[in-house]
């Protein structure tokens, strides 16, 4: 009867033990020797990035009653890059351009970025200096969650100097983030980071909002085509 007992007794420790464990975000031992760049970046898929061949999405920015949008497709081996938009039809390559090629080019940097800036912070990492803080207070939903800002370098790209704070939990998933022009101390632009959408083994926010809820920064027809 005691033995009885104590297998009942031991077994409802390890169900409780197992079940309370999954609770607790342990990190992997991989994830320990990540720094904070790292750590984001992976969150959001980045260990599949080397198997995607081909980027497609369409870039949509709706403020007010006026909405704009441009389509891109980004060949990531070669760097061959493809911008579509009512206007005009642009290719390149990012490798040889000329002076037509440099201005789509720096329309391409800015919304490549707004889709990938946690892979940003592993691909920019020699131009950038960062700091973390574990606890702080998200600007639009505000609720607590770690901090990370990032300055970029003063010389070189396109814009030089800008700093950015992503706000995220434990999981390391960017929630809200800012942009702050020239590492100025008063924000430029403050949105959300919603709507994630796992799109080959990479998590992209296709959602973007400000508090004021006039303004949407959204993609559609994401691919990210692997063949």
């Amino acid at each position: 009867m005691m033995r009885t007992l104590f297998y009942f007794f031991f077994t409802i420790l390890i169900f409780t033990s197992c079940k309370n464990e999954k609770k607790i975000n342990i990190p992997t031992p991989k994830q320990l020797e990540q720094n904070i760049l790292e750590k984001i970046a992976y969150a959001h898929g980045y260990e599949n990035w080397n198997t995607i061949k081909q980027l497609q999405f369409t870039f949509n920015v709706d403020r007010g009653d006026n909405h704009f949008e441009r389509t891109w497709s980004w060949r990531t081996k070669n760097n061959d890059v493809l911008m579509m938009t009512t206007e005009d039809t642009i290719a390149y390559n990012r490798k040889k351009m000329d002076s037509v090629a440099k201005k789509a080019n720096g329309s391409f940097i800015n919304d490549k970025f707004w889709l990938l800036a946690p892979f940003n912070l592993v691909w920019d990492k020699d131009n950038i200096t960062y700091k973390h803080v574990q606890e702080s207070e998200a600007p639009i939903s505000k609720k607590p969650m770690q901090m990370l800002t990032i300055v970029y370098g003063s010389n070189g790209g396109y814009t030089p100097g800008d700093a950015y704070d992503f706000y995220f939990k434990d999981d390391y998933i960017i929630k809200e983030w800012v942009f702050r022009k020239s590492n100025r101390k008063e924000p430029s632009m403050v949105t959300t980071w919603e709507n994630y959408k796992d799109i080959n083994g990479l998590k992209i926010a296709l959602d973007h909002k400000n508090a004021e809820s006039n303004f949407k920064l959204f993609f559609t027809n994401v691919k990210a085509i692997n063949k």
